[in-house]
């Protein structure tokens, strides 16, 4: 097992309909995910299917954005459900939902 593989895994987020600089964004992510510990692994472009859904099947740890705006409320609480969200800018952080009794 290589050093980067026991890293816990990032999964980043960009949303194109929102950004405006998208490799500014990445480079941001990226750097970011690098700063906390993390390996990023990012989405198939092609995907349909939710950011919740990509990032269980990453077994991803968090899920970092450039910013807010780049999940909605809905699909916030839905990633919270699998994993901890940070944000670049503003720096935010929201860990995920626990439930009492549960086993992860």
């Amino acid at each position: 097992m290589t050093g980067d593989t026991m890293r816990p895994t990032a999964f980043g987020w960009i949303d194109y309909d929102v950004s405006v600089a998208h490799d500014w964004d990445r480079a941001q992510v990226s750097r970011f995910a690098r700063h906390l510990g993390y390996r990023v692994v990012w989405p198939d472009e092609y995907s349909l299917l939710p950011v919740a859904d990509q990032a269980r099947d990453a077994g991803a740890d968090v899920v970092i954005l450039p910013g807010p705006q780049h999940l909605g409320p809905l699909e916030l609480n839905r990633v919270m459900d699998v994993a901890d969200v940070e944000t670049v800018l503003p720096r935010l952080s929201f860990g995920r939902w626990h439930t009492i009794g549960a086993v992860r």
